[in-house]
């Protein structure tokens, strides 16, 4: 799987997916996704995933088995499984790998009570009876784990994102 260097990344709110782009606006790969049950919007709390332009800002999980569970951005040494699902019913989790975000546009996404990477924001590996092409998040950017394992060898730190209606 060779992409070329200069990708970028559009996710689409209205759509539920996530497209990779070549620097022609080609698309390489598209992926289904969930974004926020509430919609877009940037505000710290709002539990909305936030538009506009990003930035990966760190990659976090390289090569950890699928399913790897992540609590504040460290492996916790658990592998997500139906036992641990029961173990906690409402936990959104963060498994597999973590892309985070960055906001670009200061008083919109990056600053203040609006800031992306404040607000944690990421592209994230998620549970399999998580539902993509559906808003079911609170606020990040979910994926299945196969596909932001996919995705995570495709893009470098710096990529930019585009999250938009």
């Amino acid at each position: 799987m060779e992409t070329p260097a200069n990708v970028h990344i559009d996710i689409d709110l209205n759509a539920q997916t996530l497209t990779l782009l070549d620097e022609r606006d080609h698309e390489i790969k598209q992926y289904d996704v969930s974004t926020a049950t509430k919609g877009g919007g940037e505000f710290e709390g709002s539990h909305q995933t936030p538009r506009g332009k990003h930035r990966i800002r760190a990659k976090i999980g390289a090569g950890a088995p699928p399913g790897t569970v992540f609590k504040a951005r460290r492996p916790t040494g658990e592998i997500y499984s139906l036992e641990l699902a029961q173990s906690a019913p409402r936990e959104d989790w963060i498994l597999s790998r973590i892309l985070w975000l960055c906001g670009e546009e200061i008083g919109r996404n990056r600053l203040g009570a609006m800031d992306s990477m404040r607000r944690f924001i990421y592209i994230h590996g998620a549970a399999d009876t998580a539902v993509m092409g559906k808003p079911g998040s609170m606020g990040c950017i979910r994926m299945s784990n196969s596909d932001v394992i996919d995705l995570f060898e495709r893009v470098d730190v710096g990529t930019k994102v585009l999250i938009h209606e």
